[in-house]
């Protein structure tokens, strides 16, 4: 492996890559050893890469990669819900240490499809329900930006390699921000799709009632449009069909935005105010995209989103507890106190005390909210809010540890403008738009009308042509 392979390895992002492979200037191989060498060598300091498939990925490599969009690029999977079969996965859980999946999801089949070599998972929060990704099992994760902040979760560990530049781009999912999270913590771009844009199939039909979404996270734009390219559409009987582009995702960002009504807020849903350098990131967006010739106009959001957070949490939690149950049969045994941290065992507890009757009126608490959601966002083509309220946390601040259940989900006001649209199906994504003075990664979310993913990666195209934050580089990087 020379320096000259490493420094093109980590300036190109995945198309860029696969180009490279279809030229024959370099091979899939010489890719995937490339990652290999950079995860062993980086990874000791961040901890993002904790199910480990080298082998398998070293001998897809010298096979034929076939004509995807991203033939012979590296790739990770998140160590959470996408079955893989033949891989471990443990949703960072050590009762799930032994469990292998037996096969494909149709999302897992796509990414093969699509040409990507599989080197391995992940880290994530133990079953995920965190955005910071520090599980008893594996350990934490650290931020390559800054190692005394989280890189967010639940995606947190494929944030860490994707930012540090280990692999170009790599699988995140989404129940409550789980991929724009670490998007903003980490200076990547991460895009929640429209529900049901991926199947849950063919083993789950739905997943939190259409409120978990899988993606990628990865550096620019035109990646994250050609993994959506990849990746989506139904199977028979899926319960949500959002409506199919007439152009590929990858082929619409050629077009320039036409003069677009943006909608924007400076005030939080509940809980503190802006933190000062997350609202000028947001005035500075807003000038941006002022300067870039579209109608921005501020719109407090006023759909009650605190009654529907805690409504969610114990939705949430139910389905939870209905996975820990089909873990149970693979397993062999039902989970119990001890292999749960503290949070997740009073989610356990708070969902089995809950009657029919008042999951029901959760149910019903959530949809209203939705529907409230998209009644008033639907005069804005755009809406631009930050990702996160305040910055990066550090290590440590969202402590799965603690016993009590309310407590904990109480320390998400950061998060309030995350979980209105995995609960709306709206598309949304991260981009980054600021770094602190300590270089840590601010993120500002363009949330678009049901089933347009469209509008809002063509102008996070224009954003990022105006704006490129490829070159930025964190402290714990490839290529440095």
């Amino acid at each position: 492996m020379t320096p000259d392979l490493v420094q093109l390895y980590s300036n190109s992002d995945a198309l860029r890559l696969a180009e490279l492979v279809r030229m024959r200037e370099v091979t899939a191989a010489e890719l995937t050893d490339v990652a290999i060498s950079l995860i062993e060598a980086l990874d000791p300091e961040l901890n993002a890469v904790v199910v480990r498939t080298f082998d398998k990925a070293r001998q897809r490599a010298g096979e034929p990669v076939g004509d995807g969009p991203f033939a012979g690029v590296p790739f990770l999977l998140k160590n959470l819900g996408s079955a893989c079969e033949g891989m471990p996965m443990t949703s960072g859980l050590a009762y799930c240490k032994d469990f292998v999946s037996q096969s494909d999801s149709e999302l897992v089949r796509r990414i093969k499809a699509s040409g990507l070599i599989l080197l391995g998972r992940t880290n994530v929060p133990e079953m995920g329900w965190c955005i910071a990704t520090e599980p008893r099992f594996h350990g934490p994760t650290l931020n390559p930006w800054n190692t005394a902040v989280t890189p967010g979760g639940s995606s947190g560990g494929t944030a860490a390699a994707v930012a540090a530049r280990m692999v170009p781009m790599a699988e995140g999912s989404d129940g409550g921000g789980s991929i724009r999270v670490p998007a903003s913590f980490c200076g990547l771009v991460g895009l929640k799709r429209s529900r049901g844009r991926i199947t849950y199939g063919p083993d789950a039909v739905d997943v939190w009632f259409g409120s978990v979404y899988h993606g990628a996270l990865t550096r620019t734009v035109r990646d994250t449009a050609a993994f959506l390219d990849a990746t989506a559409g139904n199977l028979p009987g899926d319960p949500y069909t959002p409506p199919k582009p007439a152009r590929t995702w990858l082929e619409s960002l050629g077009d320039r935005p036409k003069q677009l009504r943006i909608g924007y807020t400076l005030t939080t849903p509940w809980g503190p105010a802006f933190a000062p350098a997350v609202a000028d990131a947001v005035k500075a967006t807003v000038s941006l995209l002022e300067q870039l010739g579209h109608q921005v106009e501020e719109h407090p959001f006023a759909a009650d989103l605190e009654s529907a957070w805690l409504a969610y949490n114990e939705v949430t939690a139910v389905q939870t507890v209905l996975g820990y149950d089909d873990m149970a049969k693979a397993v062999g045994r039902p989970v119990n106190q001890s292999d749960l941290v503290p949070y997740n065992w009073s989610l356990v507890q708070r969902a089995r005390s809950l009657s029919a009757v008042e999951n029901a009126a959760n149910i019903a608490t959530v949809r209203k909210a939705n529907q409230q959601i998209q009644i008033e966002l639907e005069p804005f083509d755009v809406f631009l809010t930050p990702t996160l309220t305040q910055p990066p946390r550090p290590v440590g601040y969202w402590d799965m540890n603690e016993a009590d259940f309310d407590r904990y989900n109480a320390k998400w006001t950061d998060a309030a403008f995350m979980f209105a649209f995995n609960l709306s199906g709206l598309p949304a994504m991260s981009l980054p738009a600021a770094w602190t003075q300590r270089e840590v990664p601010i993120g500002v979310q363009f949330v678009g009308r049901y089933g347009d993913e469209a509008t809002i990666l063509r102008l996070a195209a224009q954003v990022e042509e105006a704006r490129p934050w490829i070159e930025r580089r964190p402290g714990i990087c490839a290529g440095r």
